[in-house]
């Protein structure tokens, strides 16, 4: 089976990096993998400038790129491929029937987990790999587990079995204390589906599934959980919607409808520090902290307790714990966000590796903390959106490991 790959959402190219190994040299893309990229699209509905997607076409070329509405491409025109890959966000999933068409189902306007579901439906790809953030497995609130039932049975519902892992990257080597949810699906006209489909559940965890090859755990189970999320006994999508919830754990397994959740405990590696990627050249004054910020970035990161009132006149007093100041060079990096760069309580500040001065990180070194090649996003774009394109990036080391097994199992089809 060849090697041929479409990303969805594709920022500035976190799962082409990590599945084709790239490296940049002399400011040119070289790709070290077995994946050919066919097509990619990337959109970003709220800026007029297309940061994200023009770095990607700087660094891939425009050739099969896409910069529109993933809701207006025709999903038949998408190339065949073997695997499909995106990071799409965490909104409501919610579903209802059609007034016009009692047996028609349609999803929330706007939520991009539809449109993969649309390209499942027409394409039917092989295999999917998707990364989202962890709370995924609890949403919504008030009925948790909703939103990934409804993902998990949109799966059953197109042909395919699904495996998930909550993996902090931190606790596997990886610079950045990361957690995401890293979903694969495979197709039952696979010989991975056929050769998992008898297996038990539970066994596919630990040890005959896809993460457990990469992601060390222990053989000790601290909770489980099993559902079923078949027609048998949700006749639809809406059925899912109206009456679905249950607890997920941070691992499990879905085939036939039938699911297997297990609290999986990690089996840590050797850290990887701070300190491995901090730049050790003289560095820009501009990320330095002069008097001013230095001081509101102490009394951010320190702890707090302020007196408040709720909306029905109650007193009430808003605490916060005093964070690492500056952060600890012997440990991976916090969970880096968009607003990293930033004067916040969630930037990171340390100690300048020459001069021993507090200051912030530079991009170069976002993209340490991300595992892509150092300059990656330093493609015209400002230091504040370099900052948000790392915020919004995956961990590529992650997506390495994970394209190791994958291969593996393509290796295995006809």
């Amino acid at each position: 089976m060849k090697k041929i790959a479409v990303e969805l959402f594709a920022g500035v190219g976190g799962f082409r990096c990590g599945l084709n190994n790239v490296e940049l040299k002399n400011d040119k893309t070289i790709e070290n993998g077995n994946w050919n990229f066919v097509w990619a699209n990337q959109w970003e509905p709220a800026t007029k400038t297309q940061d994200a997607f023009n770095c990607y076409i700087k660094r891939f070329g425009k050739k099969d790129a896409s910069n529109v509405d993933i809701f207006q491409v025709n999903k038949k025109e998408i190339p065949n491929h073997t695997l499909l890959v995106g990071g799409f966000p965490c909104q409501d999933y919610s579903v209802a029937q059609t007034l016009s068409n009692s047996k028609g189902i349609e999803g929330k306007k706007g939520v991009l987990w539809w449109a993969i579901n649309d390209i499942l439906k027409v394409k039917k790809p092989p295999f999917v790999l998707l990364e989202n953030v962890d709370r995924l497995l609890i949403s919504p609130a008030k009925q948790r587990g909703r939103d990934f039932g409804i993902i998990l049975r949109s799966f059953l519902d197109n042909g395919y079995a699904v495996e998930w892992r909550v993996i902090n990257a931190g606790e596997y080597g990886h610079p950045q204390k990361r957690r995401r949810t890293y979903i694969f699906a495979y197709h039952k006209s696979t010989n991975y589906y056929k050769s998992l489909e008898k297996e038990k559940l539970k066994d596919i965890i630990y040890s005959k599934g896809i993460f457990c090859k990469q992601f060390s755990i222990s053989d000790d189970e601290l909770e489980y959980n099993t559902i079923n999320i078949s027609k048998d006994i949700y006749k639809n999508l809406v059925e899912v919607t109206n009456n679905f919830k249950a607890q997920f754990y941070n691992s499990g397994v879905m085939i036939k409808g039938k699911i297997y959740t297990s609290k999986v405990i990690t089996v840590s590696t050797k850290e990887y520090t701070l300190k491995n990627i901090i730049e050790h050249e003289k560095i820009d004054s501009k990320f330095f902290l002069k008097d001013e910020k230095l001081e509101k970035f102490k009394y951010l990161k320190g702890s707090k307790k302020i007196p408040r009132v709720k909306p029905n006149g109650e007193p009430y007093f808003y605490s916060e714990g005093a964070m690492a100041f500056p952060d600890n060079l012997d440990s991976p990096a916090r969970t880096m966000l968009t607003s990293e760069g930033g004067v916040s309580r969630t930037t990171h500040v340390v100690e300048d590796y020459q001069t021993k001065k507090l200051r912030l990180l530079t991009p170069k070194e976002c993209e340490r903390i991300n595992e892509f090649p150092d300059n990656w996003t330093n493609t015209g774009m400002s230091d504040k959106r370099r900052y948000f394109m790392m915020g919004n990036a995956l961990v590529v080391g992650i997506i390495k490991k994970i394209g190791i097994e994958i291969e593996k199992i393509i290796e295995n089809e006809d």
